[in-house]
Formats: C-alpha cells, sequence, structure tokens
C-alpha cells in the first residue's frame, strides 16, 4: 500500500514538445535516409494538401543524395528569417552544413527548412542553398 502512494505522488510527465530546430534536424535526417513516409508526416497539413507522398519523395531526392555522397550527420549552422518590405517576414528557417563540410567556411551546401513562424512543429518548406 505505502509502494501504491508513492507510485501515484510521482505521476508521469509528458515528454516535452520537440523544439523547432528539433523538429528540422529530424526532418532532414528522414530525408537523408530517404525515409520519406516519416518525412512526410511532418510537413505542415496545407503542404501536404498540395503535395502528394510521391511528389514529395521526387523532391526530397536531391538531398538524399547530397547525404550519400556528404554523409547524413547535419550541424546546425543558421537559423532566422527575413524581413519584407510591409514589415511581415518571410518563413522562419534552419539552414544546417553537412558535418563533412565542418571545416570549410562559408559551407558549399546548406539545407533549408522552414516554418511559418516560430511556434509551429510542422514544415513548410525545405530545399538546397548552394554558396
Amino acid at each position: 500500500m505505502v509502494l501504491l502512494g508513492l507510485a501515484a505522488g510521482f505521476g508521469f510527465q509528458p515528454a516535452p514538445k520537440p523544439t523547432q530546430a528539433q523538429v528540422a534536424r529530424r526532418f532532414l535526417s528522414e530525408v537523408l535516409r530517404a525515409d520519406y513516409p516519416a518525412a512526410y508526416q511532418r510537413l505542415a497539413p496545407e503542404v501536404r494538401g498540395t503535395l502528394r507522398p510521391a511528389a514529395f519523395a521526387t523532391a526530397a531526392q536531391p538531398l538524399q543524395h547530397l547525404g550519400q555522397q556528404r554523409g547524413q550527420a547535419v550541424e546546425l549552422y543558421k537559423l532566422g528569417t527575413w524581413l519584407s518590405e510591409s514589415g511581415g517576414h518571410e518563413p522562419w528557417f534552419y539552414r544546417f552544413s553537412f558535418a563533412s563540410d565542418s571545416a570549410r567556411r562559408p559551407p558549399p551546401v546548406l539545407l533549408e527548412v522552414t516554418f511559418s513562424d516560430t511556434t509551429t512543429r510542422q514544415v513548410l518548406g525545405f530545399g538546397v542553398r548552394n554558396r
């Protein structure tokens, strides 16, 4: 009976919500491993509504091919947003470099993941930024 009281007193805390940077890294990791179904589920509903899984896989393949050439480990390089002339902002972005390029400044290739704002955890877009 004492054990039950102790166990009930601790309670279970839900796992903390992943940060945007963690979501971006997981998304890229899934794309680089060609786990397109898992990566697709991280897309925002409005993106999934217009981009079918086959089209997503086609769009993700250039990133996956880069991962085959440069390795799958990535490092956060930069994050932020661009301000527009109207005072608003463009989507929030995270740019990652390949760990194999860590000694090169600036890195020759950056992988970008975007979100609609700083609070969302669903991917709005992704792509490659060449230097």
